[in-house]
């Protein structure tokens, strides 16, 4: 399946992405977890964009779920756009 690039500016941004990736495999937290050699309620950590996340278990978990990071010039489309950063 492929999936189209998504931006994520925030950490609940992000964590939204990983559970929709998680879920487009089939995959329960538990299950991910497994995969990654991390426990569940980090899974659920991270998809809930908690800021405690530890880069490398986020790193881990996108390669489980074959997602990489990518950086770029930040795209502004509206003055909103910033004030939904913060």
């Amino acid at each position: 399946m492929r999936i189209e690039p998504e931006i994520a500016r925030t950490p609940k941004q992000l964590g939204n992405l990983i559970r929709r990736a998680r879920r487009n495999l089939g995959l329960s937290q538990t299950q991910l977890g497994e995969r990654t050699g991390l426990r569940q309620a980090t899974i659920s950590q991270i998809e809930a964009g908690k800021s405690a996340t530890r880069l490398d278990s986020l790193l881990k978990t996108l390669a489980t779920l074959e997602l990489e990071i990518r950086i770029a010039p930040r795209s502004m489309t509206s003055a909103s756009d910033i004030e939904a950063i913060f």
